[in-house]
């Protein structure tokens, strides 16, 4: 059996890389460790870690075409951040702007929860420790 030992990073494609590195540093906590332009693709590249750790890859590219994002699509549902409080973690977001969907009770752990989304309308989760 192969033997994969964690989830190594997530790769985000942004329509707008400025937005999305403002959004994801400024908005959610992230720490840019790295940033590339690779000048054959026209794309930039940053590397977000997030407490020290190697998270997400975020990718521009010229005109990228557009990806069903809704969580009940097929493929990628949603990326999931444990906070602490989940009200507290809302509360912060909507002073940024961010809008989050009512807080739910996960039905088989108990624990709550939200979504919202990036400026992509990438769906993101916020779940309660």
């Amino acid at each position: 059996m192969l033997q994969l030992k964690q989830v190594h990073h997530i790769a985000i494609i942004a329509s707008d890389y400025a937005r999305s590195k403002a959004f994801y540093c400024d908005v959610l906590g992230f720490t840019l460790t790295g940033e590339f332009y690779r000048e054959a693709r026209d794309s930039w590249k940053g590397d977000l870690a997030l407490n020290g750790e190697y998270t997400i890859e975020l990718f521009s590219f010229p005109e990228p075409p557009a990806r069903v994002s809704q969580p009940e699509a097929c493929g990628l549902r949603h990326l999931a951040f444990t906070v602490e409080n989940v009200d507290a973690a809302c509360a912060l977001l909507a002073e940024k702007g961010v809008s989050c969907e009512p807080v739910r009770i996960d039905p088989l752990t108990g624990k709550r929860c939200t979504f919202f989304t990036d400026p992509d309308g990438l769906p993101l989760e916020l779940y309660q420790a």
